[in-house]
C-alpha cells in the first residue's frame, strides 16, 4: 500500500484532529529569537529556512581574465574530473539536509509544546496559500563542459508542482538524456544541467503551480567557453570563475547547541562553545561572530582565542582570572539582525598557598598616565572565612622582563596607588598582592601595558603648511620666543586624598623656557611660613606627586616651582589647607559603602536562585557587590561571585538542588567591602513551576518503536517525556490512524502506567501510525510526533526481536551501565544474550562492545572519551541467530553530573551495622532512592532495611553473609540521571565483620601504647594515648604487679581532649626496674597495655635519667649552650666557636691547646653569648686538644675538641674547597734553575691534597720535577728543561667529594718563549756569581788628622780576576810617592796616602771589575788639623753598605770585556702585573756588602697575576 507522505508543519496539524477530552488543541508556531529583538514566524518561515539549508549554495561567475595555452589545458584536465565527484557532492548534501531537516522538527516541536501548554485555540482550517519563491532562482556563469544546478524553494498550500522551462520550452529529461536532471526533496527544486555547451546560454524559469494559481522565478545561465564566449567584455575572457562575494550578514544562522553557566578555577582554561546552522555554508566565507563579557567586545589574543567555522562558534580562554568573570554573549550577525545567546561564566580563587590568605585582586588598570608616574587602581577580592584585608602591594615590571619590583614598603589600605619614579619611555606592566594576617595572596592578572609618556606632548604640536603643499611640524615651545626661564605651574590641588597619601596636581607653566623641564614642590604647615622641600631626591618631570609623610590632624599647604637649566621660576599660589579627611570632613578610612538593604531571594532552577537587594543608602562611589550563600545550619558561607557585579539583582548558580540556602550581600568600593546585609530568609533550591504552566503538564513521549506483531496486533513501546511537569507521570494514551487518513482514533480508553503496550483489531498488510500522551496530577500533556508507518505484518523470522527501553546509569566520564528490557517476539527460541553496539553521535559506524552475548540484560561500558556523546543499540540473539538490533539510544555525554558521589560501604561506629549509603548530588520533591541488586530491584526484604532522610538514602545488611556479595546500585528517579553502584567483595565484607565485631564487642582503641621518656631534669615520663576517651574514664597503674597511686614522687593524670594518660617519676633509680601496666576502663570499652623496662633497656634509660638530671644541675651556672666546633672563613682562617649561656660580667672564660693556655689580644666577651678563637695559617702544627672553660661563684663547665684524625681532614678538605675555588690559573715563571708553573690561592699548605700531572701521570716530587708552595700558592719546578717536558701540565685540588683543575699548556710558542728566558736568566745568574765585587774591607766615610798615614785596603773578588782602578773626586788615582797603589794576589786592594794633608779631603771610590761585571764604592775622606774637632759626617752621605751607580762620564776605562746585557723576560701567555723573581742571588764565596755594580744588569720581571 502507498504511504502518504506529509511536510512537517501539516503532520502537526493534521494531529490536532480530535474531539476527545484529553486532547489540547494549539496552532503551531515556532519561535525564532534574534539579537535584541525577538519575532514570531509561522511554520513555513522555519521551513523555508530548512529548505535554503538544504540547498547547494549559488555560484556565480563574476570576471575573468585571458589564459594561456597551459592553463587551457589544466582546465580541461580538472574540467573532466568534476562529474566523477558529483555524486559524492550529492551524498554528502543529502546527509546534510537530513541532519538540518532533524535540527530544525526539534526546534519546533519544542516551541509547539511551550505554545501548547499555555494557551487552549480551537483548530482552524489550514489557511489556503498561493504558490511562492522563498528563495528564488539565482543567475549564474559557468565554463563550457562544467555542470551547473539552478535550486528554489517554493511554499503553498496544496504543495505546489514545479515545471521547468528553457526559454519558455519545457525542460523534458526524456529529450536529452543525461543532460538534464530534475530533483524534488524536502522542499528544495532542483536542475542540474551537465556538461553545459554555448547553446544552453539562456533564460530558465521554475513555475510553481496549485489549484489557487502559480508563480514564476526567473534566472539566466551564461556558458563561456576559454577564449572567447558569451559576453562581449573581452577584458573578462580567460579569467578564473571565484565565487560571488557574500557579506556575512546575508547568511541565515540558526544557533544549536549553546554553551550554559560555567565554572572555572583560576590558572585553568575553559572553553565556550555554541553550534549552529549556517545557510549557506560556505567554507570559505565563516560567518561573522563577535563576543562580549559585560556588554564588552572581546578582541582574540593570548587571553582570549575565538574560532568560528564547521557550524561551530567557540571562545577559549586558556589563563583564566578572577577578571574573566561575568556575562558572557555569542553575537552573529545574520540576514535579519543578529542572532545571540549568554550565560554567566564563574571564576573562583585557586586554591590558596597558605591556609587562610585572600584571594588576589582584580581589575588592575592604570590612569593619569604622565612621564614618571601613573596611578594604579583595582578591585579588592572578596573575603567570607578569610582574616580582614590589611592592605595591598604594588608590583611593576618592565615589558619584556620577568623581574618585579615592589613599589611601596607599607601594604596600602585602598584600592588605588600612585606609582612614582618611572622611566621616560619604558613600558610598564603593573600587578597586586592582597594582605591580610595569615599571608600574601596570588598576584592579579598583570595590567595592560602602560609607557610613561608626557599626555600633553602631542598637544604641543602645531602644523604649519607652506605654499598649501609643505607641512613643517613644530612646538609651541619654539614659538615662545628667547624665554628661557620657565613660568610658575598654575592650578596646584590636591587631585586625591586618602588616609595614607595625597596627589598633588597642578598645570605646566607657560611658557616653559627653552630646555627640559622639572618640578621643586615645597610644604608648610597652614599659618607658619616655614617651608620644607620633599622631593629633594627626586627630580619631578610630571605635574603630579604624592605626598605619603603627612601627620595625621594638621593642615598642610603646598606650593610648586619650574626649574630647568636656565633657572627656577617664582612659586605657584599657594594651595588651599589641605587636610587627609574626606569630603564629610571625617578621617579616613570611613569611605566604606553603608551595608546593603533588604535580599529577597526566589526560586529559579533546580540548581539556581534569583537574588535581589536594595542599594545601599551611602554608596560612596560604589564599584559593586559581592554576594555570599551559606547552607542552613552550616554557618560557612561561599561566594556565589568573585567578581563586583554592578547591578542589584543576580542569579546564583552551582546550588545544590533540594538543598536550603540563605544568602547576603556586601558593597565594594575603593576603600573596601561594606558590613554584610541582612540575611534573606531560607529558601530551597527548586525549579520556579513559571506561573504554574510550562512544567505543568508533562511533554511529548517519544522514540515509538514496533516490538512483535502476528497480523492482528502490534506490541509498541515508547520512551518517558523528557520534562515529566514536575509530578510522576500516571498515564499514557494512544491514539492510531490508517497511514492514508487524517483522522484519528482512541486506542486505550482506560491509561495504561506502563510504556508498552498491545494494539488489538488491526488489519493485516496495513499501515498505521500512532501518536501517544503522557499525563500526571496537573493532566494530559501534549502528544507526541506520529510514528512511522507501521505495517500490520505477522513476524515470522526465527530470530528474536529488538530489545527496548535503553536506559543507562552511572554515567561518568569514562564509562557508564546500559540497561534494556528483553525482547517481547522471541524467534523460534528463546533468547540466550545480547550484544550492545556502540557509536559516535553523528556516526553509523557502530562497534561491538561485547565479544560474546551476555545473558543479563546490563553491561559496565568503559573507555570512554570524557565529554563525547555516544548511542547504543542493543541485539538479541537465540540459537536462531541475532536479532533486529534496537532503535539507537538518544545520545548519552560521558560526563558525570557535577558534585556526583559514589556509594560509600562502611560500618555504623554505634551499632556495628554494615551499611551502604548514597549521597545525591540533586534531588527533586518526587525524587525516590531505588536500589537494586546485580540491577534487580530490591523489594521487600527481610535481609536489608531501607531507610531515607532527605538526600541520603541508605541500605543496612540485617544478617550480613557470603549471600550479601554482588554488585548494588541506586538510582534517583525524577532526577538526571543521579546514580551510582558498588560491589561487594568476599573480602570487603570480611574485614567490615571484623570492624563490626569491634564495635558490638568494644575496646579502648589506643593510638599510642605504653611509652617512657625521660624530661629535662632527670624525670621519667610513662605515656599512652588513647585515640577517644570519655570524662567517665578510669584507669590503674601496676608496677610489678602492685598498683600504684599518684604522689609527690610519681604524679598521675590523664587529659581527655588528646587522649594521654601519663605518670611521671621524678626520681628515677634502680628501684624502677620491672613491668609496667596500665588498664583503662572507658563505659563499656577496655583496654590494656604492658611496657616492660629491664635489663639492657632500663640500664639504657637509666644512664640517660642521670645525664639529664646533671645536665640541669650543670645549666643553673654557666654552661656552654653549644659545645666547641669549626668553620673557616673565606680567607682560610679556622675559627673555633662555641655558644654561652647563663652567664654574667663576672664570668671567666679561658682557651687552652694541649692544657696550655692560649692568651688573646682581645679578652673573649661571653655577655655576647658566643666566643671564638681563630688560628690563621693553619697546618698539621695546630694539631691538638683545644679546650674553652667558663667559671664564676656559680659553677665552670669545659668544652673539649679534638683537632685531629678526621676532624682535622674536615678542616683541611673546608680550607681546600676555599682555596681551590679560589686557585688562579697557572702561571708561567722563569728561573735560573728551570721552568717554574705556580698557582695562585687564597691559602696553602702542604696538607692540602693537590696533585700535579704531567700529560695524565701524576708528577712525584724528585731532582728533576721540583714541588712546593709558600702560603700563598703552590708551585711545581722543572729543573734543566727539555723537549720531554713540554705538554699539558695541571693541578687538581681536592675538597673531597670535589676537587679543582686548573692546566696550562707547555708546549709549542710557550715552551719555545719559556726555554729562552730560563736559558738567559741562567746566563744572568751566572754572571751575577762571577762578576767583580768588593767583598769587604772599606769604610763609608774616613775621619783622619793631619800627618797621619791613610791606609784603604779591602777584598775583591771576582772570576776571572777583575781589574781595580781607584779615583778621587771622579778623577783616577795614579800611584806615587804620596799615594801609594797595590794590589796583591788578586784579591786584596789598597791605597795608601802618606802624610794626609786636608787637600787630601774628599770623595775617594774604587771601580772592581771584569767582563761579567762590576762595582763601584765610595768612601768620603775627611782630614782635620790637629786641635780641631772631628767633623761630624754631611749629610746626604751614603750609609754604610750603599752603591752608587758609575756617572755617565766617568773617567773609568771599559773592561776588556763587555757586561753582557740579559735580553728582555719572557713573560706568560697569562698576562699580569710583574714583580720580582723569588729566585734569589747565588751567595759568593765572601758575603756581599750589597753593593750595586756600575753596570748593573736588568731586573727580570715576574708575570705573576695578582692574588684573586
Amino acid at each position: 500500500m502507498a504511504t502518504k507522505v506529509m511536510p512537517l508543519y501539516q503532520e502537526k496539524h493534521v494531529t490536532q484532529i480530535s474531539n476527545d477530552y484529553r486532547s489540547i488543541h494549539s496552532k503551531h508556531v515556532v519561535k525564532e529569537h534574534t539579537s535584541r529583538k525577538s519575532s514570531s514566524k509561522s511554520v513555513n518561515q522555519v521551513q523555508a529556512k530548512a529548505t535554503e539549508a538544504m540547498a547547494e549554495p549559488a555560484y556565480t561567475i563574476p570576471v575573468f581574465r585571458q589564459r594561456n595555452a597551459d592553463e587551457v589545458e589544466e582546465y580541461q584536465r580538472v574540467s573532466s574530473h568534476v562529474g566523477k565527484g558529483l555524486a559524492a557532492i550529492q551524498q554528502e548534501l543529502h546527509r546534510m539536509r537530513v541532519a538540518t531537516k532533524t535540527q530544525v522538527e526539534n526546534i519546533a516541536i519544542q516551541n509547539e509544546v511551550k505554545l501548547m501548554m499555555t494557551k487552549k485555540v480551537e483548530l482552524c482550517e489550514e489557511a489556503h496559500k498561493l504558490p511562492d519563491f522563498l528563495v528564488p532562482l539565482r543567475p549564474h556563469t559557468v565554463w563550457e563542459k562544467t555542470p551547473v544546478k539552478l535550486f528554489c524553494t517554493v511554499q503553498g498550500h496544496p504543495r505546489p508542482i514545479v515545471k521547468w522551462y528553457k526559454g519558455g520550452v519545457l525542460v523534458d529529461p526524456l529529450s536529452a538524456p543525461g543532460k538534464y536532471k530534475i530533483e524534488s526533496k524536502y522542499g528544495v527544486h532542483s536542475l542540474i544541467i551537465s556538461r553545459c555547451v554555448v547553446s544552453d546560454t539562456a533564460e530558465y524559469n521554475a513555475v510553481a503551480t496549485n489549484h489557487h494559481g502559480s508563480a514564476t522565478s526567473k534566472a539566466t545561465v551564461t556558458v563561456k567557453r576559454p577564449g572567447g564566449g558569451a559576453v562581449e567584455n573581452s577584458q573578462l575572457s580567460g579569467q578564473v570563475p571565484h565565487l560571488t562575494v557574500i557579506h556575512p550578514s546575508k547568511l541565515e544562522i540558526t544557533l544549536m547547541d549553546m554553551f550554559g553557566v560555567t565554572f572555572g578555577v583560576e590558572g585553568g582554561s575553559v572553553s565556550l562553545v555554541c553550534t549552529m546552522v549556517v545557510v549557506p555554508d560556505l567554507p570559505n566565507l565563516p560567518p561573522l561572530a563577535e563576543w562580549y563579557r559585560d556588554d564588552k567586545l572581546l578582541k582574540s589574543g593570548k587571553l582570549a582565542e575565538m574560532k568560528v567555522g564547521g557550524g561551530v562558534a567557540s571562545l577559549t580562554l586558556p589563563h583564566l582570572a578572577k577578571d574573566d568573570e561575568g556575562l558572557y554573549t555569542l553575537r552573529m550577525w545574520t540576514k535579519d539582525g543578529t542572532a545571540e545567546h549568554s550565560a554567566y561564566l564563574f571564576v573562583r580563587d585557586a586554591a590558596p598557598s597558605v591556609a587562610g590568605v585572600p584571594g588576589a585582586p582584580m581589575s588592575v588598570k592604570a590612569f593619569d598616565i604622565s612621564m614618571d608616574y601613573v596611578l594604579v587602581a583595582w578591585k579588592p577580592p572578596n573575603t567570607t572565612s578569610e582574616p580582614a584585608i590589611t592592605g595591598y602591594f604594588v608590583d611593576k615590571c618592565e615589558a619584556g622582563s620577568d623581574s618585579w619590583v615592589q613599589c611601596n614598603d607599607a601594604p596600602v589600605k585602598i584600592c588605588k596607588y600612585p606609582v612614582h619614579g618611572l622611566s621616560v619611555g619604558h613600558v610598564y606592566h603593573f600587578r597586586v598582592r592582597a594582605v591580610n594576617s595569615a599571608g600574601i595572596s596570588r598576584p592579579s592578572r598583570k595590567s595592560d601595558k602602560v609607557t610613561a609618556l608626557d599626555p600633553a606632548e602631542s598637544e604641543r604640536l602645531q602644523v604649519i603648511k607652506l605654499d598649501g603643499k609643505h607641512e613643517v611640524v613644530i612646538k609651541a615651545d619654539d614659538l615662545e620666543g628667547y624665554v628661557t626661564i620657565p613660568g610658575e605651574p598654575t592650578d596646584v590641588h590636591a587631585s586625591e586624598i586618602f588616609k595614607s597619601y595625597i596627589v598633588l596636581s597642578w598645570k605646566p607653566p607657560s611658557p616653559r623656557g627653552r630646555a627640559p623641564l622639572w618640578y621643586l614642590i615645597e610644604k608648610s604647615i597652614a599659618g607658619i611660613e616655614s617651608w620644607q622641600r620633599i622631593n629633594t631626591a627626586v627630580k619631578l618631570q610630571s605635574p603630579r606627586y604624592p605626598v605619603f609623610d603627612l601627620e595625621d590632624g594638621k593642615k598642610y599647604q603646598f606650593r610648586v616651582y619650574s626649574v630647568n637649566l636656565y633657572g627656577s621660576s617664582e612659586a605657584s599660589e599657594l594651595t588651599d589647607p589641605i587636610q587627609k579627611v574626606d569630603k564629610h570632613g571625617c578621617e579616613r578610612p570611613s569611605g566604606v559603602p553603608s551595608a546593603p538593604g533588604q535580599v529577597v531571594a526566589t526560586r529559579n532552577t533546580k540548581s539556581s536562585v534569583f537574588v535581589q537587594w536594595d542599594p545601599p543608602k551611602h554608596p560612596n562611589k560604589l564599584m559593586g557587590y559581592y554576594i555570599d550563600a551559606c547552607i542552613v545550619g552550616s554557618k560557612q558561607w561561599a561566594p556565589c561571585n568573585h567578581k563586583p557585579y554592578k547591578h542589584t539583582r543576580f542569579v546564583v548558580h552551582g546550588l545544590i538542588p533540594g538543598e536550603t540556602y540563605v544568602f547576603r550581600v556586601q558593597a565594594v568600593n575603593v576603600y573596601g567591602l561594606s558590613d554584610e546585609s541582612q540575611e534573606s530568609t531560607p529558601i530551597t533550591v527548586e525549579p520556579a513551576l513559571m506561573g504554574g504552566v510550562e512544567y505543568a503538564t508533562p511533554g511529548p513521549p517519544f522514540g515509538i518503536t514496533m516490538l512483535n506483531c502476528d497480523g492482528s496486533s502490534m506490541t509498541l513501546a515508547w520512551k518517558s517525556p523528557k520534562h515529566t511537569g514536575g509530578s510522576k507521570i500516571n498515564a499514557y494514551y494512544l491514539d492510531k490512524r490508517n497511514a492514508d487518513t487524517l483522522a484519528w482514533k482512541e486506542v486505550n480508553a482506560t491509561a495504561t502506567k506502563e510504556r508498552i503496550y498491545t494494539v488489538e483489531n488491526l488489519t493485516a498488510g496495513t499501515f498505521y501510525e500512532f501518536k501517544i500522551q503522557a499525563g500526571n496530577l496537573a493532566g494530559v500533556g501534549v502528544p507526541s510526533a506520529p510514528s512511522s508507518p507501521l505495517k500490520c505484518e505477522a513476524w515470522t523470522m526465527t530470530e528474536p526481536g529488538p530489545p527496548y527501553d535503553l536506559s543507562f546509569s552511572e554515567v561518568r566520564g569514562d564509562s557508564l551501565v546500559i540497561l534494556w528490557k528483553a525482547s517481547v517476539y522471541t524467534g523460534a527460541s528463546a533468547v540466550t544474550g545480547y550484544f550492545v553496539d556502540r557509536a559516535k553521535k553523528g556516526s553509523s559506524d557502530f562497534v561491538t562492545l561485547n565479544e560474546e552475548a551476555v545473558s543479563h540484560r546490563y553491561l559496565q561500558v568503559t573507555g570512554l572519551e570524557e565529554g563525547e556523546l555516544y548511542v547504543f543499540k542493543v541485539r538479541a540473539v537465540n540459537a536462531e541467530g541475532i536479532g533486529k538490533s534496537s532503535q539507537p539510544s538518544e545520545p548519552v555525554c560521558a560526563k558525570a553530573l557535577p558534585g556526583t558521589k559514589e556509594i560509600c560501604c562502611s560500618v555504623d561506629e554505634d551499632t556495628g551495622d554494615i551499611f551502604l549509603s548514597f549521597d545525591a548530588c540533586e534531588i527533586s520533591e518526587t525524587s525516590k532512592f531505588v536500589w537494586s541488586k546485580n540491577y534487580k530491584a530490591i523489594g521487600d526484604s527481610t535481609e536489608v532495611s531501607i531507610a531515607t532522610d532527605g538526600r541520603r538514602s541508605k541500605l543496612t545488611f540485617t544478617s550480613p553473609n557470603k549471600e550479601d556479595l554482588g554488585s548494588y546500585s541506586v538510582v534517583v528517579t525524577d532526577t538526571d540521571g543521579v546514580s551510582a553502584s558498588h560491589t561487594l567483595s568476599e573480602d570487603a565484607l570480611n574485614s567490615m565483620l571484623e570492624l563490626s565485631y569491634a564495635i558490638r564487642h568494644p575496646i579502648v582503641p589506643l593510638k599510642h601504647g605504653l611509652n617512657y621518656e625521660i624530661l629535662e631534669k632527670g624525670h621519667v615520663r610513662f605515656w599512652l594515648q588513647a585515640l577517644k576517651l570519655s570524662p567517665a574514664v578510669s584507669y590503674r597503674f601496676i608496677v610489678n604487679d602492685k598498683e600504684v597511686t599518684s604522689s609527690e614522687s610519681q604524679k598521675i593524670s590523664h587529659d581527655v581532649a588528646s587522649g594521654v594518660i601519663q605518670m611521671t617519676v621524678d626520681h628515677f633509680t634502680k628501684a624502677n626496674e620491672g613491668t609496667y601496666t596500665v588498664q583503662i576502663h572507658d563505659g563499656k570499652a577496655k583496654n590494656q597495655t604492658s611496657l616492660v623496662l629491664v635489663g639492657d633497656v632500663f640500664k639504657s634509660a637509666l644512664k640517660e635519667a642521670e645525664f639529664q638530671r646533671k645536665e640541669h644541675i650543670r645549666k643553673q651556672g654557666p654552661h656552654f649552650g653549644e659545645y666547641l666546633s669549626f668553620y673557616v672563613e673565606e680567607d682560610c682562617t679556622v675559627m673555633l666557636v662555641c655558644k654561652v649561656a647563663n652567664v654574667k660580667k663576672e664570668t671567666a672564660f679561658h682557651w687552652f691547646k694541649d692544657d696550655e693556655e692560649i692568651v688573646l689580644d682581645v679578652a673573649p666577651n661571653v655577655m655576647s653569648g658566643s666566643c671564638a678563637l681563630p688560628i690563621p695559617m693553619f697546618s698539621r702544627k695546630d694539631q691538638g686538644i683545644y679546650k674553652a672553660t667558663l667559671s664564676d661563684d656559680r659553677g665552670k663547665d669545659a668544652s673539649l675538641f679534638d683537632i685531629s684524625g678526621q676532624v682535622f681532614d674536615a678542616i683541611i678538605n673546608a680550607i681546600a674547597h676555599i682555596a681551590g675555588s679560589s686557585a688562579s690559573d697557572l702561571v708561567l715563571q722563569c728561573t735560573p734553575e728551570g721552568i717554574r708553573l705556580q698557582c695562585y690561592m687564597k691559602y696553602y699548605t702542604e696538607e692540602i691534597k693537590a696533585s700535579w700531572f704531567h700529560r695524565e701521570s701524576k708528577i712525584a716530587s724528585s731532582e728533576k720535577m721540583r714541588i712546593g708552595g709558600t702560603a700563598e700558592m703552590a708551585w711545581m719546578q722543572i729543573c734543566d728543561p727539555t723537549d720531554k717536558e713540554k705538554g699539558q701540565y695541571s693541578i687538581e685540588i681536592l675538597d673531597s667529594p670535589t676537587s679543582h683543575t686548573r692546566s696550562f699548556d707547555l708546549s709549542g710558542q710557550a715552551y719555545t718563549d719559556a726555554f729562552e728566558e730560563y736559558q738567559r736568566l741562567k746566563a744572568a745568574a751566572f754572571a751575577e756569581k762571577n762578576r767583580g765585587r768588593v767583598v769587604g774591607g772599606l769604610p763609608d766615610v774616613v775621619t783622619i788628622m793631619e800627618k797621619k798615614t791613610l791606609s784603604l785596603t779591602c777584598t775583591v773578588w771576582g772570576d776571572p780576576t777583575p781589574e781595580v782602578t781607584w779615583f778621587k773626586n771622579e778623577q783616577e788615582v795614579a800611584s806615587s810617592e804620596h799615594t801609594k797603589i797595590a794590589f796583591e794576589a788578586g784579591k786584596f786592594s789598597s791605597l795608601t796616602i802618606n802624610a794626609v794633608t786636608s787637600e787630601d779631603s774628599g770623595k775617594y771610590s774604587i771601580n772592581v771589575r771584569n767582563k761579567y761585571g762590576g762595582e763601584f764604592v765610595e768612601i768620603t775622606v775627611s782630614v782635620y788639623k790637629q786641635g780641631e774637632d772631628i767633623p761630624e759626617p754631611k749629610l746626604g752621605q751614603m750609609s754604610r753598605g750603599g752603591a752608587a751607580p758609575v756617572a755617565a762620564k766617568s773617567p773609568a776605562p771599559p773592561p776588556k770585556t763587555p757586561t753582557p746585557t740579559p735580553p728582555p723576560s719572557v713573560k706568560s701567555p697569562t698576562p699580569a702585573p710583574s714583580i720580582k723573581s723569588p729566585t734569589p742571588t747565588p751567595k759568593s764565596p765572601t758575603p756581599p756588602r750589597s753593593v750595586k755594580s756600575p753596570t748593573p744588569p736588568r731586573a727580570m720581571k715576574s708575570p705573576t697575576p695578582p692574588r684573586k
